[in-house]
């Protein structure tokens, strides 16, 4: 098998398109046209400056004084020759050969009668023939710089013929005539071999930027296309490079290079400006990311670009979506607490039950002591609490799927309320709604909301009283950036501690004793159950504020439409 049958087609598509640009190189001399509008730019000054001199300068003049009349016709013809050049070499309406010839033979004509204007060889005028002659020879067929030298040379020793015999001059420089008649013979011949390495130079040039195209072509087609979400900052910040995974993850449609970080993703921005500063910090941050789309705990891994790894310098960022993997993980752990439940609900539930039953009716006898009532108190008391951490673990396992509605929140959390507050006989005034309006909707199944509510409400009032006061604040609003509805539940405890804000949601994790640790953890999956999201805050005034963010009911309504 040779090695064209094992290309891949990406790999014969880049080759074809090399080939091809290189052809295209190759077919239309980039290098001829520089250099006859080079030519044409000198030509323009060197006309402007005779006329400059033969009009303006002092008497006697430096050129034209043999010939005023034709020095000054021929200078101005020269000069309109080239601003009529310059536009076809704009248009290219000419042939590049072709041009090359018709300007040689219009320089050498014009320069000769200039020459011959002022007063022969000694008035140097000739010498421009060197540089045109030899420029124009790097662009026209091979065939021709020679033919053309010939005919200068011819046109130079004719002058000095014509010179003489009209009586002109009264002797013939010839000498001097066919020093620069040899000198224009030898930079022509010269010319063309040194056209032949410029165009051979310049081709193998555009080869190697054909190929440092397509390996960048390529290089951003791997970007593109790749699973990992990707962004490179520079060391102000600014997104430099972002692949379309990283741009869908943040939760844009397209994101332009040199956007500030900030303006992308502020809390990664903050953190950025924070990991430069200070060398202990880590590397893979996590945050929490609100789109208009979705909900997504992220984790970013922060790796320094450059020989020494200085943070102050470029930066590869990874980003990596938690919520795809933790619920990977989750399934795998539902899976393992549904077998599990199974074997809780037979040898657990049946004896615990059966505790609790004798502990009751023991307690009902005459004949006990104060103590006695007291110990069997403590069995009934631990008994509904092991089953109380049964029937978690069982919802666990066995977590309906969601059937969201639309409600309007205000109505609904009136209702909640009134009933939270009936239930745990609180006071008035120790639970509010404050700030919810009337035209706010939420999308999500009624009874998963309320589950969420009750248990943030039911810690926030037990949290709060132990600072010697309840006071539980229900708010709601839509998000500035996203306009996406939110709920948010303040008390005025003690608050969570920074590191362990995140550990708060995982199951079975509590920092106090008599909890089960799966409350929280419970409310934050059935949310995102109904793509909404549960997060913690800091309260500025003392004090924990959990946020639900719920999806944007309009949008969730067209796509399940579709």
């Amino acid at each position: 098998m040779n090695l064209a049958e094992t290309e891949t087609p990406l790999k014969q598509t880049l080759r074809n398109s090399r080939d091809a640009m290189v052809q295209k190189a190759v077919a239309e001399p980039d290098l001829s046209w520089r250099v006859l509008t080079t030519l044409n730019i000198v030509r323009l000054l060197v006309s402007l400056s005779l006329l400059g001199l033969f009009f303006a300068g002092p008497e006697p003049r430096f050129f034209g004084d043999s010939n005023p009349a034709l020095f000054s016709a021929t200078a101005t013809g020269y000069l309109v020759f080239a601003i009529l050049l310059a536009v076809s070499l704009r248009m290219r309406w000419v042939p590049v050969g072709a041009l090359g010839v018709t300007q040689m033979v219009v320089d050498i004509t014009a320069i000769v009668i200039l020459t011959h204007a002022s007063g022969g060889i000694s008035s140097g005028l000739g010498g421009l023939l060197i540089v045109f002659i030899g420029a124009g020879s790097l662009v026209v067929p091979a065939q021709y710089p020679a033919i053309l030298a010939a005919v200068a040379t011819f046109a130079i020793l004719g002058e000095q013929a014509f010179a003489q015999l009209a009586g002109v001059q009264s002797t013939a420089n010839y000498p001097a005539a066919g020093i620069l008649s040899g000198i224009i013979f030898a930079i022509s011949l010269a010319a063309q071999p040194l056209a032949r390495s410029i165009q051979a130079s310049e081709a193998l040039a555009r080869k190697f930027g054909v190929d440092l195209k397509n390996l960048s072509e390529l290089n951003e087609y791997i970007v593109q296309h790749l699973r990992e979400s990707i962004m490179v900052i520079d060391a102000s910040n600014e997104v430099r490079l972002i692949n379309s995974s990283a741009i869908g993850l943040l939760g844009y449609d397209e994101l332009a290079p040199g956007t500030p970080l900030a303006a992308a993703f502020e809390p990664l921005a903050e953190y950025v400006v924070a990991w430069r500063a200070d060398m202990s910090q880590s590397s893979h941050p996590e945050f929490t990311l609100i789109t208009a789309n979705d909900n997504a705990r992220i984790t970013a891994h922060l790796a320094p670009l450059g020989k020494h790894g200085h943070r102050a310098g470029p930066i590869l960022i990874f980003l990596e979506d938690v919520s795809l993997i933790n619920a990977r993980v989750q399934q795998s752990k539902l899976a393992s607490l549904g077998r599990l439940s199974a074997s809780i609900a037979h040898e657990i539930r049946n004896p615990v039950g059966a505790m609790s039953h004798a502990a009751q009716l023991l307690g009902e006898s005459p004949v006990l002591t104060a103590d006695d009532v007291r110990l069997t108190e403590i069995i009934q008391t631990h008994s509904s609490r092991v089953s109380h951490i049964i029937d978690n673990v069982l919802q666990l396992s066995r977590r309906d799927s969601s059937r969201p509605e639309r409600l309007s929140l205000k109505d609904w959390l009136d209702d909640f309320a009134d009933e939270f507050v009936r239930t745990l006989e609180l006071q008035e005034g120790e639970i509010t709604i404050t700030d919810v309006a009337v035209d706010i909707e939420v999308r999500m199944d009624r009874s998963h909301l309320r589950q969420v509510l009750w248990n943030l409400c039911d810690n926030a009032v037990k949290y709060a009283s132990e600072t010697g006061g309840i006071m539980v604040e229900l708010r709601a609003g839509r998000m500035q950036s996203r306009n996406r509805p939110y709920l948010e539940v303040l008390d005025c405890g003690l608050g969570v501690d920074k590191s362990m804000a995140e550990k708060i949601f995982e199951p079975f994790f509590t920092a106090r004793s008599g909890g089960t640790g799966l409350g929280l953890y419970i409310s934050r999956e059935l949310c995102e159950l109904n793509r909404a999201t549960l997060i913690y805050l800091d309260r500025p005034s003392g004090g924990s504020i959990f946020r639900i963010v719920f999806s944007d009911p309009d949008r969730w309504d067209i796509q399940d439409t579709k």
